[in-house]
């Protein structure tokens, strides 16, 4: 047994999943709210005996490691780590790493970043040292943001990179080079990191002279999308954890400024928008979520815009206001850890800060006005699900503006009823897409690796019939499990998960299987109905693809012979490829 597998033996995933949301018993499984989809109603069901849970909205579904993974963006050894913490098996250090497609690419961003680094460290990184310092950041904080510096030398980090097997194109598509030249010359780089931690692009900003692009910022490509990335949300995981509460600021100055006196719970969105993806990577480590951007007009505006997105979703955040023109970096810097920390202890919750936002650009002599900010104001409280903080908003309008609480009252009514229409118009389709309709060959498919995954008898039957799967990915599946029976003389559909979860291949059929209702109990009569399903299915995609290649072939010989294997095929006869 191996080790990942011991320690999910000793797992309850119930225990694991429960911990982070609410489980209810029915029958013999457990319910809860699906935390990967905008879930209104129970739909993650969790199962003690299979240890595996499933989504029937959604189709998430896995075991402890990939919920684990999934929910809080833990990598399979930060998983496994954890998991071996609470069960008591030592896990060591072991080096886990789940392969990618892009492993080269994040192996050349590794090299630059050792590259730019070992360049600061030279003796030509004096001036860039001296302006980092100049700025409060030192040694400590240079080697925790692996800050580097570009070098204008001939195009050495290109050069070097093509030596070590990468080609000029692969360069320039990733963002490292531009027409086979360095694409960072004489800068100070800021590595970025995935949600996993690994290097995948820079923002390199100029010290030396002066430039209308004060920072390059790498380019889109295979693995730097901007909507997907926050400034230091790997590397804050822990702190969000240990402090329950996270704090969004806008650039990597920022939040390295708030680091360098122990602030570490905070991220940056890079000068990009706020994105539905950001809300969800931010939502799943806490719902404590507080906002930090600049304290100018743009940052306010940004502010409510993001504190809207969040509300959309449910969830409703705390603004840190700041003075006008400062942002974090230079609050930090100027009034110290103290000062900064208090803005947070006295942060407004979205809509209190919305309201008096809102009531800064009034005219409280105009009746128009006046009517406008009310109406705004009930529409802020028609989002909030608290009666009280309600009921204290209004009496304040009533008293302020010398208004019939009743009438406020009856006006929150009608939004509220006039929302519930708009909400029962919405197409739930655009909440949790439908998916594709199988027939029933697809169905037979995955009937079948599914009973293969929990039926060790199963396995034994489809490898002595050389069942052969019509797809390539069915194949892969299927002779994984195979192989993994092989090795191991059991096989349970956990510890196949584990077995699978850096198999990029087959992982989404895999997933697809496990999160669909098919059973695990079948007999060898059903089985076998099963393989002569997939067998018909097979000769039927034979047949199609002979018919498009006798249309094709214009030789009056070579289209008899197609049609003979057409023939053969009919009459269920082998033919050769």
């Amino acid at each position: 047994m191996s080790l990942a597998d011991e320690v999910l033996k000793k797992t309850d995933i119930v225990d694991v999943i429960g911990k982070r949301i609410p489980l209810v018993l029915k029958g013999n499984n457990y319910k809860g709210i699906c935390p990967f989809h905008n879930d209104t109603s129970p739909s993650l069901t969790v199962s003690p005996s299979k240890q595996i849970y499933k989504c029937f909205a959604c189709g998430a579904s896995g075991n402890a490691y990939t919920f684990l993974m999934n929910y809080e963006h833990l990598t399979f050894k930060e998983a496994l780590k954890y998991l071996g913490d609470e069960v008591g098996v030592s896990v060591g250090n072991i080096n886990i790493e789940k392969k990618s497609k892009y492993e080269d690419l994040y192996k050349a961003y590794e090299f630059a970043v050792k590259y730019y680094q070992n360049n600061l460290a030279s003796s030509d990184g004096h001036k860039a040292l001296e302006y980092l310092n100049g700025r409060g950041i030192d040694s400590k904080l240079i080697k925790e943001f692996n800050v580097g510096l570009s070098l204008d030398s001939k195009n050495s980090l290109t050069s070097l990179l093509v030596k070590k097997g990468y080609d000029y194109a692969k360069l320039n598509d990733i963002g490292l080079s531009s027409d086979n030249r360095d694409i960072y010359v004489n800068r100070i780089m800021f590595p970025l990191t995935n949600v996993d931690g690994r290097f995948i692009g820079f923002s390199g900003r100029i010290y030396d002279s002066k430039s209308d692009n004060k920072y390059i910022n790498t380019k889109e490509g295979p693995i730097f999308k901007k909507r997907e990335l926050l400034y230091h949300y790997h590397e804050s995981i822990e702190a969000v954890r240990s402090s329950k509460s996270i704090i969004i600021m806008e650039g990597f100055m920022d939040v390295i400024r708030a680091c360098s006196v122990g602030i570490n719970n905070c991220v940056a969105l890079m000068g990009t928008s706020l994105t539905d993806f950001h809300i969800d990577l931010i939502s799943r480590l806490t719902k404590n979520i507080y906002i930090c951007l600049d304290g100018d007009p743009p940052g306010v505006h940004a502010s409510m815009k993001a504190g809207e997105q969040f509300l959309d979703k449910g969830i409703e955040v705390k603004i840190i206001e700041l003075p006008n023109p400062d942002d974090p970096d230079s609050y930090i810097l100027r009034e110290g850890k103290n000062n900064f920390e208090a803005l947070i202890d006295v942060a407004s919750n979205f809509n209190e800060y919305k309201i008096k936002k809102l009531k800064e650009d009034i005219d409280s002599k105009s009746s128009i006005d006046v009517s406008r900010y009310v109406q705004e104001v009930i529409l802020q409280l028609s989002r909030i699900d608290d009666e009280i903080r309600i009921e204290i908003e209004l009496k304040k309008l009533a008293k302020e503006y010398d208004l019939s609480y009743n009438t406020l009252e009856k006006q929150l009514s009608d939004v509220r009823k006039n929302k519930k229409v708009e909400v029962s118009s919405v197409d739930i389709n655009k909440i949790v897409p439908l998916k594709k309709r199988k027939d029933k060959y697809t169905k037979a498919i995955e009937q079948l690796l599914y009973l293969m995954i929990t039926n060790e008898w199963v396995i034994s039957r489809v490898a002595s019939e050389n069942l052969l799967f019509p797809e390539h990915e069915q194949r892969l599946l299927s002779n994984e499990i195979i192989y993994y029976y092989k090795q191991n003389g059991r096989i349970n559909i956990a510890d196949f998960i584990t077995h699978c979860i850096s198999r990029d291949d087959i992982n989404g059929l895999l997933n697809e299987i496990v999160s669909s209702n098919y059973t695990d109990k079948a007999n060898e009569e059903e089985v076998l109905e099963l393989f002569e399903c997939i067998k018909n299915y097979v000769r039927k995609m034979q047949i199609e693809n002979l018919k498009v290649a006798i249309l094709k072939e214009v030789n009056p010989l070579k289209q008899a012979e197609i049609a003979n294997k057409i023939m053969k095929i009919r009459l269920g006869e082998s033919i050769d490829d």
